[in-house]
């Protein structure tokens, strides 16, 4: 026997070198999510707005991999879009449909097929879904919406930890810190790195407090939108920059400057130190101060009435600049990660993608937020840098969902996606193959009565038109061209003009529906839940 003892050892050896050697060569996985992020405030999106807005780092993942140009949401609101990111299922199947009701951690996510095939996984940052993450090996998460300044973390789900700083320096050190320290080497990893910004309330890191104070820009074209041609949703809603931001949460005054109400403000400044707090008045002091002598002199404040267009323009530059300071210090974050990454020589062998939870408004129909399902909330970015498959500089035409982010995590990892999983992989299209992909997008929003009044609705889009049907407290349904009407200004819902495309939009829409497992009945479900609620 013992002739026999040496072949077996060095079959042995083979075996085992080849399964290091195997899992040597899976790819790492960078999965970065910001928190209300939107195509126009990206420059390689070319959206227009912020043309000469940079963010070196975002754009240096579209030029050196694939930008995705028509990458949308299936519920645009923050909590319901990350439970589709996890379970590649539609809310109606995954259970969370808006940010109210629970989130069932111990359903099927791609995460924990992850740790099963192999990988070490950890979650930073934001991921506002409430309970214990799991299929983690280590998690340091934000409670609920998390603060900007001085911010607690939940460390794996149980220990509050407590730390000092700006949150968009400390979630991409925590990245390092983990990889540096934690990470175990013998397994490749899959890191969810999520950014708490860009959300409401954006307050910048103390050295960007000054970033784009000077800088002007152009109001969007229909920021004075009367809303015409459109039904009631569009004007009942509550999102509004100039009727519906808080003087003090929004535009970061102590009082309404007009009646001399307290503001909500005192919260997130009490978490602030004296040196930060100094270093904020330095700047926002002297802003407000002005805004008081031209907009609200003395005693008179209470009836004066300020010049509409002048207070607009106030109000949406202090918006756009404090949003765009955030998302630049999620820039600076982003590039430390890579820049570990590339130091320890596993930048290529990581598929980063950076995308958001969700777009938003930047003064588009004069509004903040996101909810409906017209184009800059449907929209988010998607960028995806992976030389081993991906050309640099790409740009993908076709329609991905954040339904499609955990099959393809999973198709990457070489790990089958299981059968409920409603997303298909895009890793054939990023990487330039011509493969069969889908015609059509469904949507559906939940979360009405709720925060800003957007209605309940579903709807399609092709790459060309969208039909969208407000239901609950009303009835009504919207087509848009978006070929001829890129801005969604008036719906062309019922024109004898596109009556065939109309017919052509409700049977896909039904199809659709039928496809994804939605049905009205489940909506019924739905609306009955929210009302025992309230």
């Amino acid at each position: 026997m013992k002739k026999f003892l040496v072949p077996v050892l060095v079959l042995s050896w083979l075996f085992v070198s080849c399964q290091k050697e195997e899992v040597a060569q899976k790819p790492n996985i960078l999965f970065i999510m910001t928190d209300d992020h939107t195509q126009q405030a990206i420059h390689a999106y070319e959206k227009g707005l912020l043309d000469s807005v940079y963010f070196p780092n975002m754009d240096r993942l579209a030029k050196e991999g694939a930008l995705f140009k028509n990458s949308f949401v299936t519920n645009s609101i923050c909590a319901p879009s990350r439970a589709v990111l996890l379970t590649g299922k539609y809310s109606h199947l995954n259970g969370k449909v808006d940010n109210v009701g629970p989130f069932n951690w111990d359903q099927m996510i791609y995460p924990k097929l992850l740790q099963e095939g192999g990988y070490a996984t950890a979650l930073v940052g934001k991921i506002h879904l409430g309970g214990k993450p799991q299929g983690y090996d280590y998690s340091l998460t934000l409670p609920g919406q998390g603060n900007y300044y001085n911010p607690e973390f939940i460390k794996n789900g149980e220990e509050e930890l407590k730390f000092q700083g700006h949150c968009e320096a400390l979630i991409p050190q925590f990245v390092v810190d983990w990889l540096e320290n934690d990470w175990d080497k013998s397994k490749p990893f899959a890191i969810n790195y999520h950014p708490k910004a860009p959300h409401r309330n954006w307050m910048p890191e103390e050295k960007y407090l000054s970033y784009l104070e000077n800088k002007e820009f152009e109001f969007p074209e229909n920021f004075f939108d009367g809303y015409e041609g459109r039904g009631t949703a569009a004007r009942e809603q509550e999102m509004e920059i100039v009727d519906n931001m808080y003087w003090g949460w929004d535009m970061k005054f102590e009082e309404n400057p007009f009646t001399g109400e307290p503001s909500r403000l005192a919260a997130p400044f009490a978490r602030m130190t004296e040196e930060q707090m100094e270093a904020w008045n330095e700047v926002y002091g002297p802003a407000n101060e002005q805004f008081l002598k031209e907009f609200a002199p003395g005693d008179e404040r209470i009836t004066a009435l300020p010049d509409s267009v002048a207070l607009a323009k106030f109000m949406f530059h202090r918006y756009l600049r404090d949003y765009l300071k955030v998302v630049k210090s999620v820039d600076d974050g982003i590039g430390k990660v890579l820049d570990y990454l590339d130091t320890q020589g596993i930048l290529d062998n990581t598929i980063v993608i950076y995308t958001s939870d969700q777009g938003f408004y930047l003064g588009e129909h004069g509004w903040y937020d996101k909810r409906f399902m017209y184009e800059p909330s449907l929209s988010t970015p998607l960028l995806v840098r992976y030389p081993k498959e991906i050309k640099a500089g790409s740009v993908v035409e076709d329609m991905v969902m954040n339904l499609d982010h955990a099959p393809t995590i999973l198709d990457y990892a070489g790990i089958e996606k299981p059968g409920d999983m409603q997303g298909e992989s895009w890793r054939a299209i990023a990487a330039g193959e011509d493969s069969p992909w889908r015609d059509a997008i469904y949507y559906h929003y939940y979360e009405y009565p709720g925060p800003h009044s957007v209605k309940r609705h579903y709807g399609v889009r092709t790459d060309r038109y969208k039909l969208i049907h407000f239901y609950y407290d009303i009835d009504e349904w919207e087509m848009y061209d978006l070929e001829n009407d890129p801005g969604e200004m008036n719906s062309i819902y019922g024109d004898p003009e596109y009556a065939e495309i109309q017919e052509m939009l409700h049977t896909r829409l039904e199809e659709l529906r039928e496809q994804y497992g939605d049905s009205d009945a489940l909506n019924q479900q739905y609306i009955d839940r929210s009302l025992s609620k309230n």
